[in-house]
């Protein structure tokens, strides 16, 4: 499961850069990247990190001493 985390945590981190650039730039990179916002590779990457960031919700319960 670790690992699934590790994976979930750099796509939450990957979707946040992308929502930092769009609030300060007004730039989409995934769009920019793979061909808009409606493209259906744009879709499964946004959909890949929406699930990313569900995964990731499980940090905020776990013990500081669990996860040594």
């Amino acid at each position: 499961m670790e690992t699934l985390q590790r994976i979930a945590l750099a796509l939450t981190i990957i979707g946040a850069l992308n929502w930092g650039l769009i609030g300060i730039f007004d730039f989409d990179l995934v769009a920019a990247l793979f061909g808009g916002m409606d493209a259906t590779l744009s879709r499964i990457i946004y959909s890949l990190i929406g699930i990313a960031g569900i995964i990731n919700i499980g940090l905020l319960f776990v013990d500081e001493h669990d996860r040594r």
